[in-house]
């Protein structure tokens, strides 16, 4: 099953390298940590003689972010260790190195024996910690051959993915049978993932119900002081590929939006779509270097990684992208704990377990496409029913906290079984 597997991936990359190039070529999405991917250690990877590593893998953005106390708890409880972590984004990649530290991350290798073995060689981890559903199965070999234990943690298979998963059932059990631990989002996720034959699978919450923002950014500081006085302000996060035009007819125009794409390879098409719409914007990138007020019927582009979460405290009214057409949607908690009122389109799929915990509160609303401009417009115009939501969205994001811990807690009770170190 290895070997078909590795010539599967093989052929894979081969049939399509004419598209990899491509993108290569034309906006340098892959091109940036290729070595690295091939199992090249860079110089700046480096750990002291004897000094135990832990590998955290988060392939993205919202992984690393979900990640971040997990990882920092991890420092804090074993010091003298190092807390590597890999991502397969390069968005991930930038956001990783700036909380991290260049020297403890990298970029995830692809999933042949001589790359996996190599970062196992240079790493010599006491455990792989993977986030959310990165089964890779050549790491989970590597990893089992070389006697590393395997943890998950925030795990969850989408129901997009269910599917799939459950007809390759038989292989996947071959492959997951030897977990040290999975800690799943949900009732519901772990017991699909102990259906597909995930071993010690427990239920351990949901570690983006533990992401807080410790300090606003900048641009928050900034954005506050020179917004119009009593305009009221709409924050759109994590915007796809048609929403933002979508957006744009829905919305009132007597607002400021803030519009923030969850691409950054998409910052140029989005603002192309706001001169064409003859809109009235304005750059972060731009802004930042002399800020001058905004008025309302503004929206200004947030062309920018890693701020999102901080600016939705200036908003009004939040909106979560992702959601409008069949794309899954995204994390609706970073406004939460703001206390803001949130608006999402149905298409939650990949956040189902967060949203209907907000659903069932009333602390959120869920709209079909034609209906998110009126849900918008309405919770603008009765600031009482836009605080009451936003409070009981508030009391939902503190209520499920917790997950970070039950996580740490479990992962150095593993340690201390494979390897009799104790925090």
């Amino acid at each position: 099953m290895t070997v078909l597997y590795s010539l599967a991936l093989f052929l894979a990359i081969v049939v399509s390298a004419p598209w990899w190039l491509f993108r290569m070529v034309a906006a340098g999405k892959y091109r940036e940590g290729l070595s690295e991917r091939l199992g090249i250690i860079p110089e700046r990877i480096s750990s002291a003689p004897g000094q135990p590593v832990i590998w955290v893998h988060a392939v993205s953005v919202g992984e690393i972010v979900a990640a971040g106390r997990l990882i920092e708890e991890l420092s804090a409880r074993l010091p003298g260790w190092r807390i590597m972590v890999s991502t397969t984004t390069r968005t991930g990649q930038k956001i990783a190195r700036e909380r991290f530290g260049a020297e403890r991350v990298f970029y995830f290798p692809l999933d042949f024996a001589f790359a996996v073995r190599a970062w196992l060689r240079a790493l010599r981890p006491r455990m792989l910690v993977l986030l959310e559903t990165e089964f890779w199965p050549r790491v989970l070999i590597e990893c089992r051959r070389a006697s590393i234990p395997v943890a998950v943690v925030n795990a969850r298979i989408s129901d997009r993915s269910w599917p799939r998963y459950r007809r390759l059932r038989v292989i996947w059990r071959r492959l997951l049978n030897r977990f040290a631990l999975v800690l799943a989002q949900s009732p519901l996720d772990a017991e699909r993932l102990t259906a597909i034959g995930a071993a010690n699978v427990r239920v351990g919450g949901n570690l983006k119900f533990g992401i807080r923002v410790a300090k606003p950014a900048a641009v928050t500081d900034a954005l506050r002081e020179h917004l119009a006085p009593g305009a009221k302000v709409v924050v759109c996060g994590s915007t796809l590929s048609g929403e933002e035009e979508y957006l744009l007819d829905a919305l009132p125009r007597d607002v400021i939006t803030i519009l923030a794409p969850r691409h950054p390879e998409r910052f140029s098409a989005v603002e192309k779509l706001l001169a064409g719409h003859n809109e009235k914007y304005v750059l972060r990138s731009k802004w930042m270097a002399s800020p001058a007020p905004i008025s309302a019927g503004s929206v200004f582009l947030l062309d920018s990684i890693g701020e999102l979460a901080s600016v939705y405290s200036l908003a009004d009214v939040a909106f979560i992208g992702g959601g409008i057409f069949m794309l899954g949607g995204h994390n609706p908690l970073e406004p939460a704990q703001f206390g803001v009122p949130i608006v999402m389109g149905p298409h939650y799929e990949n956040f189902r377990a967060i949203v209907d915990a907000l659903v069932a509160a009333n602390a959120i609303a869920v709209a079909e496409p034609a209906e998110i401009g009126p849900a918008i417009q309405r919770l603008l115009s009765d600031p009482h029913l836009a605080g009451e939501m936003g409070q009981r969205a508030r009391q939902v994001f503190e209520s499920h906290a917790g997950a970070t811990e039950t996580a740490v807690e479990s992962l150095l009770a593993i340690l201390h079984a494979h390897t009799g170190d104790r925090a």
